[in-house]
């Protein structure tokens, strides 16, 4: 954990903050000195996040505008602005598969909640941040929207693919306005939902692990520490971006064995 103060007084709003990269993302921020609001639809989890980094939280279904407006609202009303929009939350359901075998309700979810809620809440956040003198927003894409998988689960990275695009776009639309946007790229980390996943299938990990350099998944205090970064005034010339945390699988053709 850094010892570092680098959010102090700024107030973040994380989306998908009960559990994960978004709950490690929390604690980091909080302990950057930043007051922290957290978004979930876990509301057990949300608020024993929030009591355990001194913040708030708020239940809120983020494909749905009137939660997503009414998050920022409680940040901007109760914690005294609204500097970094964290959009974290995302699925990735067993029945999003081959593109040969999945459903379209099942492709439209995921879109809903990994894509459409991007979009939601970043039209609402950057237009108050906008009111309020500028900020970061940091949009959680994937290592997927850098390369193809024959194990494909085809609507998350479409989605994320369309996560990084739009943090692109916006990133340009807004950098002479004062506010950031980046999109943040882990590789596998160590989630509950990637746990669950490979606990019930040890020969799926290890043909996932093999591609990894680094020979590890990552843990979700990694990508909250980049995350940290990006909201930070340390990437106060960094929009437009994609920060890959992947352990370096976009850049791998083979990788070391331990004898390499």
């Amino acid at each position: 954990m850094s010892g570092t103060r680098r959010l102090e007084g700024k107030v973040a709003v994380i989306t998908g903050a009960a559990s994960g990269i978004g709950r490690a993302s929390a604690r980091r921020f909080a302990a950057e000195g930043a007051k922290v609001l957290v978004a979930d639809l876990d509301e057990a989890g949300a608020k024993a996040v929030a009591d355990d980094v001194g913040g708030m939280f708020v239940v809120a279904d983020v494909t749905v505008r009137e939660d997503v407006e009414r998050m920022y609202d409680v940040a901007i009303a109760e914690l005294g602005g609204l500097d970094v929009c964290f959009n974290n939350a995302g699925i990735a359901p067993p029945e999003d598969d081959s593109i040969l075998t999945t459903g379209l309700d099942a492709w439209r979810r995921v879109q809903e909640v990994n894509l459409t809620s991007v979009f939601l809440c970043c039209q609402a956040g950057i237009a108050r941040m906008l009111e309020h003198g500028g900020g970061s927003v940091i949009n959680t894409a994937s290592f997927v929207a850098f390369l193809g998988s024959a194990t494909s689960q085809i609507s998350y990275t479409a989605s994320k693919g369309g996560v990084l695009a739009l943090s692109r776009e916006l990133g340009v639309q807004f950098a002479r306005r004062g506010v950031r946007v980046n999109a943040l790229c882990p590789g596998p980390v160590s989630t509950p939902l990637l746990q669950e996943l490979f606990a019930k299938d040890p020969d799926r990990a290890a043909r996932r692990l093999v591609h990894v350099p680094m020979g590890r998944f990552g843990e979700p205090e990694e990508v909250a520490a980049a995350a940290a970064f990006l909201a930070s005034d340390d990437a106060s010339f960094v929009t437009a971006s994609a920060l890959l945390v992947d352990g370096g699988i976009h850049a791998a053709y083979v990788t070391p064995t331990d004898g390499d």
